[in-house]
């Protein structure tokens, strides 16, 4: 497996996953932004480009565990953290510690959000029944 672990070493960038983390941060910020101040509009403009964004992670993701794959590892976290631990890199190490910090940051956005969607959800039903 050390031959293909070193190939597989240059296949394993965070980089395109980090940028779409951070585009999917950037765009739920702004999702945010425009729920508090009702911008249905850019809402409404939002929604296709998020589902390209999260199309683009989901292969990204697949992409990395189908590398871990062909590696002998498992294609899925398990495998991955396994992989991370054979491979005694220090910068691997820290892109992998930063892309699940911004996803968990990304997921509490969205949660949030979706707090922000029930009240204004929750205020239009009350117009509509008064």
């Amino acid at each position: 497996m050390g031959t293909a672990n070193q190939v597989d070493n240059t296949r394993v960038s965070f980089e395109a996953d980090a940028s779409l983390v951070a585009q999917l941060l950037h765009d739920l910020q702004a999702e945010q932004t425009a729920l508090v101040s009702a911008d249905l509009d850019t809402i409404e403009r939002m929604v296709d480009s998020r589902v390209e964004l999260l199309q683009a992670l989901g292969a990204a993701a697949n992409d990395r565990y189908e590398a871990r794959a062909a590696a002998g590892y498992e294609a899925n976290e398990h495998g991955m953290a396994e992989w991370l631990k054979q491979q005694s890199s220090a910068v691997l190490d820290k892109a992998w510690v930063v892309f699940q910090k911004d996803l968990i940051q990304a997921k509490e956005l969205n949660r949030l959000n979706g707090v922000l969607i029930n009240k204004h959800f929750l205020r239009n039903q009350e117009k509509l029944d008064a």
